[in-house]
């Protein structure tokens, strides 16, 4: 998932890629991030695609930073929100070897940090740390690799949306995907994305400088994961990490 990626998919954004907003009929994101919310405070939005968290941070923070690697994206959203004056546009790449940013007192990534490269995901946690003013807080959306895996090993015992008719790679694809999991990398539609155990979520905080206040399900529909779900198919329901964290006072 590189820029070339996110500025093809940008004119598709509201309908191929997850909406967590949405989803999250528990309204446990939100509640979070107004929780961290002031009129005095500053917050950046990491990885703010189209916008979408824009109509819960613009009302409650004195001022926004949106930033995105993809141009495109941000063109939309400013497009979108014209409303909001206290919002500030920039093309910022979290993932690159050097990164200049003023830093913030809140900051929010919600399901960003996707690559499936190792190194883009190391400057990636560290551009988190250097997005935030000493005492600032998070909100973190990731995926979950515990959910991934819940969910195929139901795909598989009970054939859901036909999972005996996948056909199992080979050769180097299947030496590939094998490297790939032991990352905690697996597809979604068909693109390498980086999913999280709770535990290395914590410790990539941690050793960041960040005290990990929270971490949490943030649960969905199974509508989320399968085409046509089993109608017996309830709770335990998939789910995201969402944690919360306060950046150390050296």
């Amino acid at each position: 998932m590189d820029r070339k990626y996110w500025e093809t998919i940008a004119p598709k954004y509201e309908t191929e890629i997850f909406d967590v907003l949405r989803n999250d009929t528990s309204g446990s994101i939100v509640a979070a991030i107004e929780e961290m919310a002031s009129p005095d405070k500053t917050v950046i939005d990491i990885g703010c695609a189209v916008g979408k968290w824009l109509p819960v941070l613009a009302p409650n923070f004195k001022m926004v930073i949106a930033a995105d690697i993809s141009a495109k994206n941000l063109q939309i959203a400013k497009e979108k929100y014209p409303e909001y004056t206290n919002v500030e546009y920039s093309r910022m790449d979290f993932s690159a070897d050097e990164l200049t940013v003023t830093p913030c007192d809140t900051a929010i990534c919600i399901n960003a940090i996707l690559t499936d490269s190792l190194e883009k995901r190391i400057n990636f946690f560290q551009s988190l740390s250097l997005c935030i003013n000493a005492g600032g807080e998070l909100v973190l959306v990731v995926p979950s690799l515990e959910s991934k895996l819940y969910t195929n090993i139901i795909a598989d015992r009970w054939n859901v949306d036909d999972a005996d008719n996948d056909k199992p790679p080979a050769g180097k694809e299947a030496i590939q995907k094998v490297s790939n999991f032991r990352q905690g990398v697996t597809d979604i539609d068909n693109v390498p994305t980086k999913h999280y155990l709770k535990e290395e979520l914590e410790l990539l905080l941690t050793l960041e400088g960040f005290e990990v206040n929270l971490v949490k399900k943030i649960n969905y529909g199974w509508n989320t994961e399968f085409h046509k779900p089993p109608k017996w198919l309830k709770d335990p329901y998939p789910w995201d990490w969402m944690c919360t964290a306060r950046k150390k006072i050296n």
